[in-house]
């Protein structure tokens, strides 16, 4: 059977994401060149670049809601220039309080843009492909930094940091016509598919929301059941999300100002090096989605990923001071782990909870959880602020990779906890 959903869907949504976390996390880069022309402390720059995920949090679940009831491609290309005018203008603050304010603005305009793809990726791949899907599709997060870092590291050595923000925010406005021409909503939408990948789809889609959807019509109150019941399994994600967000932003926002305290180097050169350790996240994102979906398992792998991760950043920072190249390396492969489990961890809501709730249950997960890229910044400006270096500031990050990893091996309930993907 032609599979052209995947070369199709999955490469459109991964080059969008890829600007869309462009756009988000371009400012690590220019932050010391920034802290230096707004005259921000390291605590601001923090504050700041954190501040992005209060207005992440707002068209969360209503991006979930207009992703099901409207459109998730009509929806994405509203965000797509929503998004890229508030990039390009954080390139024109001129103090701390315009940018901390731009920041604030772009984390609305992105927010609704990764639940609704989330949506508009179980529309087209069942279960048994979901965590694959989500991982491809992810693989936009560590992609993002490995080209755009050089880059943008050779746009600050022979311009600024204004006339990167700038250019990098223009990226949205051109995808846009890619996005609106290539993507549509469901199988039976779009011309391309064959007959038989249609039906395929259909049937299949169908048969998997059937079996998590009640056969017959409930009273109001009876609905509200399957919420309640999931309730503490939702939570349970949410805490899960916050602190490896928390670990993941501190660490990438920070992570090539550690390297220029740790030596003198020219912005194109942190910009490579600071895409060495996303090479690595790549290769783990892809390994883990496939054994995943191969053995039918989510939750170990999620926990296993996040204890590769945490122990390797304890590592890392224990090493920094006798062995700073070692260090490194060690840094490097930190997150195979700890981006590499998002594949895994994303399809747990679609499998274990009804349509009508896994929808709305990803956008509370994503909203609440990404307020750990809030605190996660703002922690480590604040540790380097009192302490000086960023030791303790990645060993506290490293505590929430491996609390994160516990909290996953802890036994939550759901109402069809024990519904698992499916072999084809």
């Amino acid at each position: 059977m032609p599979e052209k959903r995947w070369l199709r869907i999955i490469p459109v949504a991964f080059i969008m994401y890829t600007i869309a976390f462009v756009d988000r996390t371009n400012i690590s880069l220019a932050l010391q060149p920034m802290i230096l022309d707004l005259h921000m402390s390291p605590t601001q720059a923090g504050d700041a670049a954190g501040v992005f995920f209060w207005g992440y949090l707002l068209l969360q679940v209503p991006g979930v809601y207009l992703a099901h009831r409207w459109s998730a491609k009509r929806f994405v290309s509203v965000l797509l220039v929503m998004w890229g005018a508030c990039s390009a203008a954080t390139g024109l603050v001129t103090t701390w309080r315009e940018f901390w304010m731009m920041r604030l603005r772009l984390g609305v305009a992105e927010g609704g843009v990764w639940p609704a793809t989330l949506v508009l990726l179980s529309n087209w791949f069942p279960r048994a492909e979901r965590a694959r899907a989500n991982a491809y599709w992810m693989l936009c997060l560590p992609a993002s930094v490995i080209f755009s870092s050089p880059l943008s590291g050779w746009i600050l050595g022979h311009w600024n940091w204004r006339v990167l923000l700038i250019s990098e925010g223009a990226l949205p406005f051109l995808w846009l016509v890619v996005w609106w021409y290539f993507i549509s909503d469901h199988p039976h939408q779009a011309r391309w598919i064959s007959a038989e990948e249609r039906d395929y789809l259909e049937t299949t889609l169908r048969r998997e929301s059937s079996e998590l959807q009640p056969a017959t019509p409930e009273l109001y109150l009876r609905a509200l059941l399957p919420y309640l019941r999931a309730l503490p399994h939702v939570v349970l994600m949410v805490g899960i999300y916050f602190l490896v967000t928390s670990g993941n932003y501190g660490y990438l926002f920070w992570l090539p100002s550690a390297l220029q305290r740790a030596k003198t180097m020219s912005n194109v050169r942190v910009g490579f090096l600071f895409a060495v350790p996303y090479v690595m996240t790549a290769i783990g994102m892809v390994l883990i989605s496939r054994h995943s979906d191969r053995s039918c398992e989510r939750r170990k792998h999620v926990a296993l990923a996040l204890a590769w991760g945490g122990v390797l950043l304890l590592s890392g920072v224990l090493a920094s001071n006798r062995t700073p190249a070692l260090s490194f390396v060690v840094i490097a492969l930190v997150g195979a782990g700890t981006y590499g489990m998002l594949g895994p961890f994303w399809a747990i809501p679609t499998e274990t909870l009804p349509r009508s709730v896994a929808g709305s249950a990803m956008g509370l997960i994503n909203a609440l959880g990404n307020l750990g890229g809030r605190y996660g910044p703002l922690l480590v400006g604040y540790l380097n602020q009192r302490t000086g270096d960023f030791l303790l500031a990645f060993g506290v990050l490293s505590a929430s990779f491996l609390g994160a990893s516990v909290l996953s091996l802890l036994p939550a309930s759901s109402p069809h906890q024990n519904t698992q993907p499916r072999r084809l």
